[in-house]
């Protein structure tokens, strides 16, 4: 509740904006030292006052930049702020971009150096209203028409919101001046970010999983990155009808929290491939770890059962991450040297403690040697050297080709959202042999490597997808070809065998049905423990988990692996 002495100031814009299309405004970050100095008079050091500005320079300045604003005079109202060009642009952005015809402030009382004051704003929205409604194919309801008469009609809607600014004194000229922020626009806003006022995003939508179950953010909060995605790609094609809103976007214009909503719009159900059950666990298994990311895909299908990211900033990694997968490639690694003739599971094959390739020296992780051992023990125990030792025989295209013909790596996948689709690139020297351990310059993420372990569950590649592309026509990528059945049931023996026995076997233990896992380490520079990567499948569910740090696959991403799949009856 606002308390304390007030005072209003107010006014009509003198430039009135026009209501036709989105209006949106850049929150200017110059960060500059001048501490307002582009529009203070000379001659004002002699009398330089220091320390922090008394209760009346508060009040004062407080007054006279709200006064300037709400007249849109914003060259005024940006010379009483200590970055003028920062204030400049947003403020003009604010009256002419945002649709603001009309503003008053209602200011408190201060506390300190901080000033609180109420905003009621008037936005023309009229256009974008009726806009909205003409292209509902849907006859008015009764409900629409009233709304449309009400309060604020359907050419003008009040906003209302409470803000705060702070004075400061001015490092150069001493004066007291408003320290700029983008809060003092909004409290939402943040560097970089831009309101945006209009029917210009897409129509709302309610996301369903696979089986009619509603998807909430607030329940399932990693969706809290895919539902404003699927909102902005199938809003329409759902069957919603935009709305008049308020909201934030991202510099890079991804659409963000919505601030005020004018016109309510009409939802779209859009039914997803998600499995809420699967993405309860995946939401639950992710929170133990500081920077963890999991996806759960059906083989056969590439439907995506659950997303889900714990990190420290909103980046949807197990999508869009970029990071080298470690011994988890040797999934793709193996079935490339089968297919050649090179190896196969029963084949004896050198494990050294050391292995050098392309000029560079490699060791398996522990410095474990197998004496006399066959491939599929070295693929179980994760034995770099016998991989490595391999590199001399092969081509810089040998791996890129099976990543991209077999497995779908790097084809442009379409899954409903936008999404990295790894990389795996040709290479030579010492890129090779770092290659087939998941190293150098391959790339991936979560998405990627759960859809290698679908891959090499069902025998082929099916491109994941999150919505159906039935809804939209839209293509999807296929592989070249399958995997040689023989190679396939070596496969799949040598993932089971890690699974049981091997590397993987801890973190899989007491899971029943056909299970197949591997793991992975990716050392990452700058970092004093390496990435932790583990993939595996059991049943009709296969997954792939990364924890950023965390040391052996087996002991972060593998246990979130196992619960994921766990819950997938």
């Amino acid at each position: 509740m606002r308390t304390g002495v007030k005072y209003v100031v107010g006014g009509v814009f003198a430039a009135m904006v026009g209501v036709a299309g989105v209006g949106a405004y850049n929150v200017y970050e110059a960060f500059s030292d001048n501490s307002g100095t582009s529009g203070t008079a000379a001659g004002t050091t002699a009398s330089r006052q220091t320390g922090p500005p008394s209760e009346e320079e508060i009040r004062d300045t407080a007054r006279d930049f709200l006064a300037a604003w709400s007249k849109g005079d914003t060259e005024s109202a940006a010379l009483l702020t200590d970055n003028a060009e920062g204030a400049r642009q947003a403020l003009t952005g604010f009256h002419d971009e945002a649709r603001v015809s009309k503003v008053t402030f209602e200011a408190g009382r201060s506390d300190g150096a901080k000033v609180p004051f109420h905003v009621t704003a008037e936005l023309s929205v009229g256009k974008d209203k009726d806009k909205g409604k003409a292209e509902s194919k849907d006859e008015d309801t009764a409900e629409d028409k009233a709304e449309a008469e009400g309060k604020g009609g359907p050419e003008h809607a009040t906003w209302s919101y409470d803000s705060a600014l702070r004075v400061v004194r001015g490092k150069t000229t001493g004066k007291a001046l408003v320290d700029w922020q983008p809060t003092v626009v909004h409290p939402a806003l943040h560097r970089g970010e831009s309101l945006q006022t209009g029917s210009g995003g897409a129509p709302p939508v309610k996301a369903v999983d696979r089986n009619g179950a509603e998807l909430d953010a607030e329940a399932l909060p990693s969706l809290g990155a895919v539902l404003p995605a699927l909102r902005e790609s199938y809003g329409e094609k759902a069957g919603g009808v935009q709305g008049i809103e308020v909201r934030v976007t991202s510099e890079s214009g991804e659409p963000g929290k919505t601030l005020h909503t004018i016109v309510k719009g009409r939802e779209g159900t859009l039914r997803t491939t998600l499995d809420v059950n699967v993405q309860r666990a995946a939401e639950a298994a992710v929170k133990d770890y500081r920077q963890a990311s999991v996806v759960v895909v059906k083989p056969g299908s590439g439907d995506i059962l659950a997303v889900a990211n714990h990190r420290t900033d909103q980046f949807n990694a197990a999508f869009q991450g970029r990071l080298a997968p470690g011994s988890t490639m040797k999934v793709v690694t193996a079935a490339m040297l089968m297919e050649k003739g090179l190896v196969s599971a029963g084949k004896s094959v050198e494990c050294p403690k050391y292995a050098s390739a392309g000029g560079r020296s490699f060791h398996n992780q522990g410095m474990f040697a197998i004496s006399g051992g066959t491939f599929s023990d070295s693929f179980a125990r994760s034995c770099n050297t016998a991989f490595i030792g391999l590199a001399d025989r092969l081509s810089g295209t040998d791996l890129s080709n099976e990543a991209q013909e077999v497995f779908g790596l790097g084809k442009d996948w379409k899954a409903g959202i936008p999404t990295f689709d790894g990389s795996v690139p040709q290479s030579d020297g010492a890129d090779t042999p770092a290659a087939l351990i998941g190293q150098g310059r391959v790339q991936a993420n979560p998405l990627n490597m759960a859809s290698v372990a679908a891959t090499a569950k069902a025998g082929y590649f099916s491109q994941p997808v999150l919505v159906s592309p039935e809804l939209d026509g839209r293509p999807v990528a296929h592989a070249s070809r399958a995997l040689p059945p023989s190679v396939a049931a070596q496969l799949r023996a040598m993932m089971r065998r890690t699974a049981v026995s091997g590397t993987g076997a801890r973190a899989m233990a007491g899971l029943s049905g056909d299970i197949g896992a591997k793991t992975g380490s990716a050392e990452a520079d700058g970092q004093g423990d390496a990435n932790s990567w583990f993939l595996g499948y059991r049943n009709d569910a296969a997954a792939a988990a990364v924890v950023q740090q965390g040391g052996h696959g087996g002991d972060a991403a593998g246990p979130i692996v196992r619960r994921v799949l766990a819950a997938r009856r």
